[in-house]
């Protein structure tokens, strides 16, 4: 099992970077991989709507987004965090992560996915049900904890005080763990569900 966590925070050992220390402790625990990657911090444009990677099967802008793609499609699980900047996600790894879904060919299905957020002290949700959007449309199965998954602090260490937070993490990675073998388990027995394919349309068609 593998897991791969995308670190959206300006500060790699802010809050996200606390929260997903947690998390992979757990993980290790477990016996599952887990890697890190810091995008928060990096110059990641957005996308451009070119259509260049249906053509190459990676983004035309070769950066950290096609350095992870491969991560990606080889990982189990994938965990989106990000603080919240102005009631939203940092924009970076907006960017990064539309662009790392959208550029790649691979099925995402049956990948567990789950997002973290953490706050001084609102905002949080609206965040949270952001990059949990990432998931559904992917066919991702998403991870729940004990609460939202979200932590509370200024700084990474404030991260440490919010018990409950902390708590929430390591259930996170508990449940993670639990998805990806129940998945894998079941995957090897009677394959992946079989799901017609959805007539792509728009409202007007």
């Amino acid at each position: 099992m593998k897991v791969l966590l995308i670190n959206g925070s300006p500060k790699p050992k802010g809050c996200i970077g606390t929260a997903f220390q947690i998390m992979c402790e757990e993980f290790a625990q477990a016996g599952v991989e887990a890697e890190v990657i810091d995008v928060g911090n990096k110059d990641i444009r957005g996308c451009v709507a070119c259509g260049g990677c249906r053509k190459k099967g990676q983004c035309v802008f070769d950066d950290l987004v096609n350095e992870t793609a491969p991560k990606f499609e080889e990982a189990d699980g994938l965990v989106i965090g990000s603080p919240v900047l102005f009631g939203q996600p940092n924009g970076t790894v907006v960017n990064f992560v539309q662009r790392l879904f959208y550029s790649t060919p691979f099925p995402k299905a049956m990948k567990v996915g789950a997002s973290v957020v953490s706050c001084r002290r609102g905002g949080n949700s609206a965040s949270f049900e952001q990059l949990n959007q990432f998931f559904g449309i992917s066919r991702m199965p998403i991870a729940p904890s004990t609460y939202w998954n979200d932590v509370h602090g200024y700084d990474g260490q404030d991260v440490y005080a919010d018990i409950e937070g902390v708590q929430t993490m390591r259930n996170l990675a508990r449940t993670m763990t639990f998805l990806m073998r129940a998945i894998a388990a079941e995957k090897e027995r009677s394959g992946l569900p079989d799901l017609p394919k959805v007539e792509f349309t728009n409202f007007i068609r």
